[in-house]
């Protein structure tokens, strides 16, 4: 290994999340923080300054022929957004949509905009997007500006309904429906906007949207919880999810495979809330040898495991599991996990669609009237 593969190993290679992290997320401003309190109210005002414009229209907002869904966060950093991504699909095709989903390609290094195949490569259209093709099989699209990934969709499928992953403050991006998600755990953290802390937009921000979803860790009070997400006069927006662990598979080849209780590991995570996954393992009473913590969505390299036994079990997420296939070891495993909800959460989220589906085709049909 040469010098510059053996430091590249050495800088991913960390046990904890970010120090800047674990600050945002503590319930109060730490010290550390308090320097940076001019430019969170810099980046405040630029938020307030560029929605503005699109209220105003000096910046355009695309809408399209079909229903648009933004499922998005107010902070950074990950709170849950695949899982629910992939049950929507799954709700609406029960229904006799025919979905796509777009993307911004986090990770991802173009030509934009680009369709997702199943045996694309992460590297190229990001590994969240890469992860949803070979999942749902639906169409999906990659593009920093979203309007042009809808726009490739809709040209080369037949789809009806548009799932946006990751697309709340993408106000080019015209919606019917937004759901913003919340880490049940870490909440809002310390409730500051960056850089001071994770919000990229305030909590009244949540009154706004349709739905809430708190992922994890949510109280039998809901109505506790939303009052201190600011939801206090809108309790019935929350909706609790949890994540079901479904089996483990191998990464190399798909295979199910089982993990016993009581399994020493290497466990690895290159996810915005890595803590998550390591706290499902524990449950499961996995000896952890050692836990590796890399930025969200890393790209894995073979160097990055040099050290690694080939006997040791390596256990990653799913969303690591597609950047690692190429070069896996028979012992490496992925955990997946499905989304379940609070209430009738699912139901609710049809019976808003299909008004606004109606709605879209109406006004398709007067159009081509008008034309003809």
């Amino acid at each position: 290994m040469n010098k510059n593969q053996n430091k590249r190993s050495k800088e991913s290679l960390k046990t904890s999340p970010p120090k800047i992290v674990q600050w945002w997320y503590r319930r109060r401003l730490v010290l550390p923080l308090i320097p940076m309190l001019p430019l969170s109210l810099v980046f405040t005002c630029m938020a307030w300054l560029r929605r503005l414009l699109f209220f105003i229209r000096l910046k355009k907002t695309h809408n399209f022929p079909v229903p648009v869904i933004i499922v998005g966060n107010v902070t950074v950093g990950g709170t849950g957004k695949t899982p629910l991504v992939l049950a929507l699909v799954e709700a609406l095709q029960e229904q006799g949509f025919r979905p796509g989903i777009v993307s911004r390609g986090y990770g991802g290094q173009g030509p934009f905009p680009q369709a997702v195949q199943p045996d694309s490569k992460a590297s190229d259209v990001g590994d969240e997007p890469l992860m949803l093709a070979q999942l749902t099989g639906v169409p999906v699209a990659v593009a920093p500006k979203r309007p042009q990934a809808v726009s490739l969709l809709l040209a080369e499928h037949a789809v009806d309904i548009i799932i946006a992953d990751d697309g709340l403050q993408h106000y080019a991006l015209g919606r019917q429906i937004e759901i913003a998600v919340v880490d049940g755990e870490r909440g809002l953290g310390n409730g500051w906007r960056l850089p001071a802390g994770p919000l990229r937009e305030s909590k009244r921000r949540l009154r706004k949207v349709d739905w809430v979803v708190v992922n994890g860790a949510v109280p039998d009070d809901l109505d506790d919880y939303a009052r201190r997400l600011g939801l206090r006069k809108h309790p019935r927006k929350l909706v609790a999810m949890q994540l079901q662990q479904t089996g483990w598979r191998r990464v190399s080849d798909n295979q199910e495979i089982d993990v016993p209780d009581g399994e020493s590991a290497l466990a690895i995570a290159g996810i915005g809330n890595p803590e998550r996954f390591f706290n499902l393992l524990k449950a499961q009473h996995i000896d952890l040898l050692e836990t590796r913590v890399y930025p969200d969505h890393y790209q894995y390299r073979t160097q990055d495991f040099y050290n690694v036994s080939n006997e040791v079990p390596v256990l990653m997420t799913e969303k690591d599991a597609v950047k690692c296939r190429s070069f896996a070891r028979p012992h490496w495993y992925f955990l997946q996990v499905k989304a379940r909800f609070s209430g009738d959460f699912l139901e609710q989220l049809s019976a808003r669609v299909k008004p606004a589906s109606v709605a879209n085709n109406d006004t398709n049909a007067e159009a081509r009237a008008a034309q003809e």
